[in-house]
């Protein structure tokens, strides 16, 4: 499979267009966080029924020591089980460039992977950028994972499976989470999904075609969300900041989903084969005709619908395999 396909794909062309028409110009004629926000809130709404979950709780539960409570939405799958063995716990973050997104945006990829991998999900309402800049978020992320991980019996489900999972910036956060916690002696992590992650934050100088115009995250948006959650002296080439640069040996599994049409498309496939040299399993998923965000709209992309089918296989697996701490090179501690 190629990298990339010689053009977007065509159904991913006509979403594209559509995006456009309401996504702000970040970093151009748009620079305040707040009024991203503002227009962000003012685009249609999603036509689609979400998909049915069991039930869906609001919750605070403790964020880092200092810092507030940490919003968090708990997602359980309908009561008839799929088998008699325990549900996975997914510990999911939003994307968004750490600036914006949120329980609500992100409401929908949730309760997919809630009702798909027959899995419990929560969705982390970490602290956004520019009001809270690096690490609040990759704090806001350890702490939830641990709080789950403390709570696994009241949530009910397998002590032997639980996942990170993020997409974009908060695939990112995902993987810091998952170095963090190796590096801490726990909690123990069974898998850590990362959908076109941001993998290396170090400043660069991105080549014209890198610049992905039209196809929903350039090179310029990229940076608009670099200043924002680093600000002016944040250590971008820190490894909670830049996974791809940590010492990745002891790692959970990972399942890496791409796009050939995305500027993070190449950092999350080296992040891929450093993992793999590092003798931590990994899975790819590669769309050479997508763009980034494409995993959001399996309504509408057939692309999308098989990357979210095999996010959910591989999060499901993690019951029957049993891919726990320090086994296969994986886990944490």
């Amino acid at each position: 499979m190629t990298d990339q396909a010689a053009e977007v794909a065509p159904d991913a062309r006509v979403l594209l267009d559509a995006i456009k028409a309401y996504f702000p110009d970040l970093g151009g004629a748009v620079t305040d966080a707040a009024e991203v926000r503002r227009l962000l809130a003012q685009a249609p709404a999603w036509p689609f029924e979400p998909p049915a979950v069991g039930s869906v709780e609001d919750r605070a539960v403790p964020g880092p020591a200092g810092a507030p409570d940490l919003p968090v939405r708990i997602y359980r799958p309908r009561s008839e089980r799929r088998s008699p063995v325990p549900r996975p716990t997914v510990v999911f973050f939003h994307g968004g460039g750490w600036v914006i997104g949120g329980l609500d945006s992100h409401d929908p990829i949730a309760r997919g992977l809630c009702r798909d991998a027959d899995a419990v999900v929560v969705s982390v309402d970490y602290r956004l950028a520019p009001e809270a800049r690096f690490p609040a978020a990759v704090d806001d992320a350890c702490a939830a994972l641990g709080w789950a991980a403390a709570h696994l019996g009241e949530l009910g489900e397998d002590p032997g499976a639980l996942v990170v999972a993020g997409d974009s910036a908060g695939g990112n956060l995902a993987a810091v989470a998952a170095l963090i916690a190796r590096d801490r002696g726990g909690p123990p992590l069974a898998l850590q999904v990362l959908v076109y992650p941001a993998t290396d934050a170090r400043p660069r100088l991105d080549p014209p075609a890198a610049d992905s115009a039209g196809h929903f995250l350039t090179a310029a948006h990229g940076r608009w969300f670099a200043e924002q959650y680093f600000g002016p002296d944040g250590d971008r080439a820190h490894p909670h900041a830049s996974p791809l640069v940590a010492e990745l040996h002891r790692l959970p599994p990972a399942h890496i989903v791409t796009a050939g049409f995305d500027r993070l498309c190449a950092e999350g496939r080296a992040y891929a084969a450093k993992l793999r040299a590092a003798g931590v399993p990994v899975t790819e998923s590669h769309f050479p005709g997508m763009f980034h965000g494409f995993f959001g709209f399996p309504e509408l992309l057939a692309d999308a619908r098989a990357a979210q089918q095999s996010v959910a296989e591989v999060i499901a697996a993690t019951v029957s395999d049993r891919k726990k701490s320090g086994e296969d090179g994986g886990g944490a501690g």
